[in-house]
Parts: structure tokens; C-alpha cells; sequence
């Protein structure tokens, strides 16, 4: 059974068409990431299924409801943590999931905020003001507050931006254990490495579906060797790469290029290096690489366009 439902979905403010025909479905107890940069329409899916955004033309079931209908019936079943979540700055890390809870008519909820503080590793500053929190410390407590009423699906917009790295990692452990209680998770960020935690991702750009699949079968799509090179004049190297016999992509993140080669070429990191050298190219490195999704998403950008 799919927990969300989108059938060719439009949304558009004045002019601009924020998302364009998407279709996607996240099924039940799924970690589900919607991918790609500002602009790509994540945060616009994810109000259309809460139900705070009405679409234009399309269709959205959540939880075999109609997110604006039949809104009331879904308040008890979502948890939404926004990009803007406002934990309120003057009430202590108790008061905060206590507010909460009774927001969501929670009587007895001591239990399940004792437990999520644990979780959190909040406890020891339960007493502690949200104004006093670290940016850390904000986004778990607000996560905490998102799960109080024990909702069925979880819809995350963008938590870790702007949280350090080892903050980043905790949030992620935290979700893997949710997860684990068979909560369905979907999770809208930038970066391409949280995508890799996801058992399925929807790659967005300008508001169209690039891809929606298992990172394992997107990365298992791209065929052909892949070698990162770094030369001394990134500028020129492109130009100059795609020239040499069985190159299928060159694609450049900074002073790097990841070069993939057609499935007929045979390619060893020795002998690229050798051609570099014979094109006029002051080579640094060559080392063969494993496909990432920025490899796929870059992929995927440049045939939508093409």
C-alpha cells in the first residue's frame, strides 16, 4: 500500500510552474528523499501533501485521503517539521513536546516525551531554554516535537541545513530508528549524500521528475568505466577530455572531473593518463571511482536538457 500518491500533479504561482506534472508514490515504512537544489520544488511538494497548498491540476491521496478534504483526518497521522519550525525560544525542552502534545489533544503523553528525549539525547537539558539550544540540539528537539502524537508518516523539509556534521549524522541515526518502528519517512534535502541513506529517492529539477528509484539502481544505470581526473587547467581539460577515443561524459565538479567511458572502451587509469599527457594536458591524478548520485542527478540534468 503506498502511503503518498501523486498523479501528474501541477502547482504554479502566478507565472512560474513550481512543480510540472509530477508523479511519484511513496510506499508504507519507506525512507523516501526528494532530491535536488533551491527551486527544485521539494518544498512545494511537501506543503501540497500536508494539505497547506492546494495543487492546480493533478491528484494527491496521503494515507488513502485527500490532503484538503479531508485535512482533519490527517492531523492525528502526519508529522510535518518545516524548514522554519518554530520551537518557542522562552519554554524549556519539556514545555516545548509538551505544548505540542496538547496541541495534538494529548492528555498522557509523559511516557512517549520521556522516551523521545532519551532518543534525542535530550535529557540531561530537558530544563534547558530552546533560545539556549545549540542548532543541533534545535533540530532534534524539534524533531521530538514533531513525533509527540506518534504520527504514521513523517514529512521533513530540509532538517539538517545549516546543522554540523556530526549533528547531521545524530539527526540520521534518529530517523533510522523511527524508521525501524515502521514510521514512513520522507525527507526533502539538497544534499546528495543524505540521498544515498534513502531506500528510494525522486531526483527534482525546475519542478520535473528527473528519476525516482533505489540509489543502488540509479548508480547501477550509469554503465561504463568512471575515472575522477584533476589537471592543472580544469578550464581547458573538459574540452580536451571529451575528445579522446570512447569518452561517453565528462562532468566537472570544480578542479575534478569525473570521465566515463562507453562500454566499449577499454580504460585503465595508466592509459588515460597517457592520452592526457599526449593531448597537452598537465595531468595531477587519475583513479578509477564508484558512480555517486551527483553522478547520476548531473546525468540525468544534462539529458533533460539536451
Amino acid at each position: 500500500m503506498n502511503a503518498i500518491t501523486l498523479d501528474h500533479v501541477v502547482k504554479r504561482f502566478g507565472t512560474t510552474e513550481a512543480v510540472r506534472e509530477l508523479s511519484l508514490s511513496v510506499g508504507t515504512g519507506e525512507m523516501f528523499g526528494l532530491i535536488g537544489p533551491d527551486g527544485a520544488g521539494k518544498t512545494t511538494t511537501i506543503r501540497m501533501v500536508c494539505g497547506l497548498l492546494r495543487s492546480d491540476a493533478g491528484r494527491i491521496t496521503v494515507l488513502g485521503h485527500d490532503p484538503i478534504r479531508d485535512h482533519r483526518a490527517l492531523t492525528g497521522s502526519v508529522g510535518y517539521l518545516s524548514q522554519r519550525f518554530s520551537l518557542y525560544g522562552d519554554l524549556s525542552i519539556d514545555e516545548n513536546i509538551a505544548f505540542f502534545a496538547e496541541i495534538h489533544g494529548l492528555n498522557h503523553y509523559a511516557e512517549r516525551r520521556n522516551r523521545l528525549l532519551d532518543m534525542t539525547q535530550l535529557t540531561p537539558f530537558r530544563s534547558r531554554l530552546a533560545d539556549n539550544l545549540s542548532g543541533g540540539m534545535k533540530q532534534k528537539l524539534a524533531l521530538a516535537c514533531t513525533l509527540v502524537h506518534e504520527p504514521s508518516l513523517v514529512l521533513l523539509d530540509e532538517p539538517t541545513t545549516g546543522v554540523d556534521p556530526i549533528s547531521r549524522r545524530e539527526f540520521w541515526k534518529l530517523l533510522s530508528e523511527f524508521r525501524a518502528e515502521g514510521v514512513t519517512i520522507v525527507m526533502a534535502t539538497p544534499y546528495l549524500d543524505e540521498a544515498e541513506r534513502c531506500s528510494r529517492v525522486a531526483l527534482l529539477h525546475e519542478g520535473r521528475l528527473l528519476a525516482d528509484d533505489t540509489p543502488d539502481a540509479l548508480r547501477a544505470a550509469m554503465t561504463g568505466a568512471l575515472f575522477e581526473v584533476i589537471v592543472a587547467d580544469h578550464r581547458q581539460a573538459r574540452d580536451a577530455i571529451a575528445r579522446l577515443p570512447h569518452v561517453s561524459s565528462v562532468q566537472m565538479f570544480g578542479e575534478r572531473a569525473h570521465v566515463r567511458f562507453d562500454e566499449d572502451g577499454r580504460a585503465s587509469a595508466d592509459d588515460l593518463k597517457q592520452e592526457l599527457h599526449e593531448a597537452g594536458l598537465a595531468v595531477e591524478s587519475v583513479r578509477p571511482v564508484a558512480t555517486s548520485l551527483e553522478d547520476v542527478f548531473i546525468a540525468r540534468l544534462g539529458g533533460e536538457q539536451s
